[in-house]
């Protein structure tokens, strides 16, 4: 089955019918999804929809519990995932409103529950990150734009940080020069408990501003305002992922 996660500014989807909320317990807490149908064709294909800022948007990013909406996913039986992703870029020439195809990423976090192997009864497992954003599954999503007729930047470097602050100049200097394209605050450890449990995972980032140093000031509206201006082109690309899934 498919997952989509959505985030910032992205809380629904006119696409999905007979939506029926649930709320999924795990051993790491409670996860709230949205179980649906999408039209494709013919056919109605099952989706699993989760806001993970929930669709009011109170969980800020460093509360969101990763494992548990991971974990719930898994339980469904969602073997992909594509995640959407509010991002401030960190090069001029990946202006507001691109949209970039992630495919590799830096990890500025600090203190989030970041694994299921915990050691234990849990077991320690190192998992191998060379392929975290699953190069297969990048294809599919890579023709799903092709398809929907919609541009993206092809491969990027995600810097996730830890929020909710935006960064400092400084900061953003730093991740650049460490070759970062985008940074935004929930990429990680969304992408890397996903491949501990084995779902592959792709993400579709949304350049919502320029990040500071780059722009004058970086604002939650300015945020918000892009992200709900560029939706339809984002949801495009989603129904031809359900169509390819």
């Amino acid at each position: 089955m498919l997952g989509i996660i959505a985030g910032t500014g992205f809380y629904d989807w006119a696409a999905l019918e007979n939506q029926r909320e649930q709320i999924i317990s795990t051993p790491y807490g409670e996860a709230t999804v949205f179980l649906a149908e999408v039209r494709a064709g013919d056919e109605m294909k099952p989706v699993v929809f989760l806001p993970r800022h929930a669709r009011n948007h109170t969980i800020p990013p460093h509360m969101i519990n990763y494992r548990a909406n991971i974990r719930a996913l898994h339980s469904l039986g969602v073997d992909r995932i594509v995640a959407v992703n509010a991002v401030g870029s960190l090069l001029r020439d990946v202006p507001p409103g691109s949209i970039v195809l992630v495919d590799d990423f830096l990890d500025f976090t600090s203190g989030r529950e970041h694994t299921f192997f915990t050691g234990g009864e849990a077991g320690l497992v190192h998992t191998d990150m060379t392929d975290c954003y699953a190069a297969a599954w990048q294809q599919v999503i890579r023709g799903a734009a092709a398809a929907a007729g919609v541009p993206i930047v092809d491969g990027g470097v995600y810097v996730c940080v830890q929020g909710p602050r935006f960064e400092t100049r400084a900061e953003i200097r730093f991740y650049a020069m460490a070759g970062g394209t985008v940074t935004g605050m929930t990429g990680v450890p969304e992408v890397t408990l996903a491949n501990e449990l084995g779902i592959e995972y792709g993400s579709l980032a949304m350049v919502t501003n320029f990040a500071c140093g780059l722009a004058d000031k970086v604002s939650d509206d300015e945020v918000r305002e892009v992200m709900s201006a560029n939706t339809g082109r984002l949801e495009k690309i989603l129904l031809e992922v359900v169509r390819a899934y």
